[in-house]
């Protein structure tokens, strides 16, 4: 017997039609994020621009202020930005909760999994090339002190992917989360870097600046399908 949907499809090819279905995945909808009028995107952690040059493609009009503390990536995203007439501002320092300084473990075969906490034994495990590492001096800063001389139009995106600092970051951002529409945040499963936050920890912190869970755009996971870690979006 033919399904519901292949007669209905069918009905459609007779009369000249072509029905298809909508795509409705994350990477499409951005789970609700394409229907907001965003502005403003800050990206923290931008590493060499991989955020900022996908997002940038659904929000063509807005202004990107993109942060990496690291040498290496930013001059690559210092090269890109420049492209760009003026509408993405990088800065080379890392945000937390105060300002200072503060000595980074720069993975040196992977620089995006880098991070301001030493990574675990199970990050390791998994992902073997963060063994490689040296300690670098970096700049340090808040995220509310970096753009308090900005004028900021309030529809507002923050992108937080500071392997596992986030509780830092978000305790040094709070005036600028209250401005936000939306956040995404890369946010651990496992384990794998010491003293992260869980994400229950960082919904909760997410949801005191009036945030809620809307659901993940992405997800990453073992070889054995256990979920590591997610890209997980909050909206108000």
């Amino acid at each position: 017997m033919a399904s519901i949907g292949s007669v209905v499809k069918r009905a459609f090819e007779m009369v000249g039609l072509e029905l298809t279905r909508a795509d409705r995945s994350p990477s499409r909808t951005l789970l609700g994020l394409r229907h907001l009028p965003i502005r403003t995107i800050v990206d923290v952690g931008a590493n060499t621009g991989q955020f900022a040059r996908h997002i940038i493609q659904f929000f063509p009009q807005a202004r990107l202020f993109c942060f990496e503390p690291l040498a290496e990536p930013f001059a690559e995203l210092q090269r890109w930005a420049a492209a760009q007439s003026g509408r993405v501002h990088v800065f080379n320092v890392a945000l937390g909760a105060e300002d200072g300084e503060a000595q980074m473990f720069r993975h040196t075969e992977h620089s995006a999994s880098s991070s301001l906490l030493a990574t675990t034994e199970v990050c390791n495990q998994l992902y073997p090339q963060t063994r490689a590492q040296d300690n670098v001096p970096v700049k340090l800063t808040t995220l509310d002190a970096a753009l308090g001389g900005q004028s900021l139009p309030p529809e507002l995106l923050i992108k937080l992917d500071t392997q596992g600092y986030e509780r830092q970051v978000i305790a040094g951002a709070t005036e600028t989360l209250r401005q936000a529409r939306a956040c995404i945040v890369e946010a651990n499963l496992y384990k794998l870097y010491d003293q992260q936050p869980s994400f229950i920890e960082l919904a909760v912190l997410l949801n005191d600046l009036g945030f809620r869970y809307a659901g993940n755009l992405e997800q990453t996971c073992s070889a054995t399908g256990e979920v590591v870690y997610v890209d997980a979006v909050f909206l108000k």
